[in-house]
C-alpha cells in the first residue's frame, strides 16, 4: 500500500484541490492529507466500486475517470443520483453508514485511491480542521441533492440539461479539469437520460436545441461552450449551492 504522497509524484493531488477549493488547510493538514495510505486500483468502464448492500472497510477517492452514484429499481431502471469527478470521495458516508444503500460504479475507465476507514478516522481526531473540511463536502453534496431535486421536480429537459453541464464546469475547474470554455465529457446520452429522469430521444433532442442557439459543441467526449453566462440563464443556473471559494 502506497501513501498518497507517493502517488503524488504521478499525479498532482486532487484531494487537495478538491478540499482546498471549499475550505482552508493548513500545510500541517495538507502533508497529512499526502500521508495517507492507499491501495490505487483501476475499474474499466461500468464497473461497480462498491454495490448496493456492501459493507465497504475503505472510502473511494478518485484519482482519475468519472463515477456516478446510482439505485436500480426492481424493473431494472436506474436511476444516477450524482456524477463524481477527481478528487470526490463519494462514499465518505460509509464511515458512519456501514451498509451501502446504493451503488458506486464507473462510467469510464477510472483509478480509485481505496482509502482504509481506519486510516481516514485517525486522520480526522489528529486533525480537527479536516474534520471540518470533509463535513463541509458532505454537506455541499447534500447541497447538490437538493439541486437536483429542484430540477427534477420544477425545471424543463432544457433546464437540466444546461444546469447540469454548467455544475460540471465548475466542479471540474475548481480541480483544474476544466478550461476557460469547456472541458471532457465523458457521459452518454443514455447516462444523462438516467440522471435527469428523461429519454435518450429527450437528451438528444434538447442537445441539438442547444446546439442550434450556438451554446454548445459536442465532439468526441469534449464539450465547448463559447459562452458559459448564455448557458447559465439557458440551466437556471447559480452556482451558490456549490460553496466554491473561488
Amino acid at each position: 500500500m502506497m501513501s498518497f504522497a507517493m502517488h503524488k509524484q504521478a499525479n498532482t493531488s486532487p484531494l487537495l484541490w478538491k478540499l482546498d477549493s471549499i475550505s482552508s488547510l493548513s500545510d500541517e493538514e495538507k502533508r497529512a492529507l499526502l500521508d495517507l495510505p492507499m491501495n490505487v486500483k483501476v475499474f474499466e468502464a461500468d464497473n461497480d466500486i462498491v454495490r448496493d448492500g456492501d459493507r465497504p472497510s475503505d472510502c473511494c477517492l478518485i484519482l482519475s475517470g468519472f463515477v456516478c452514484r446510482y439505485k436500480v429499481l426492481s424493473d431494472g431502471r436506474r436511476q444516477i443520483m450524482g456524477f463524481y469527478v477527481p478528487g470526490d470521495i463519494p462514499d465518505l458516508q460509509s464511515l458512519h453508514l456501514h451498509v451501502m444503500d446504493h451503488s458506486i460504479g464507473t462510467l469510464v475507465t477510472s483509478s480509485i485511491a481505496l482509502i482504509p476507514h481506519e486510516s481516514l478516522r485517525n486522520l480526522l481526531m489528529q486533525h480537527p480542521g479536516l474534520t471540518g473540511a470533509f463535513w463541509r463536502d458532505t454537506l455541499i453534496d447534500a447541497a447538490m441533492f437538493r439541486e437536483w431535486m429542484i430540477g427534477m421536480g420544477r425545471r424543463s429537459a432544457y433546464q437540466r440539461i444546461a444546469h447540469l453541464l454548467c455544475e460540471l464546469q465548475m466542479r471540474l475547474r475548481a480541480v483544474g479539469l476544466a478550461g476557460e470554455n469547456g472541458y471532457d465529457l465523458p457521459v452518454t446520452q443514455n447516462e444523462l437520460g438516467d440522471a435527469l429522469g428523461l429519454s435518450t430521444v429527450h437528451v438528444n433532442r434538447v442537445l441539438q436545441d442547444l446546439r442550434s442557439e450556438g451554446l454548445l459543441a459536442l465532439h468526441g467526449g469534449t464539450l465547448h461552450v463559447p459562452d458559459w453566462e448564455a448557458l447559465q440563464v439557458a440551466g437556471d443556473f447559480d452556482p451558490a449551492y456549490l460553496h466554491l471559494k473561488r
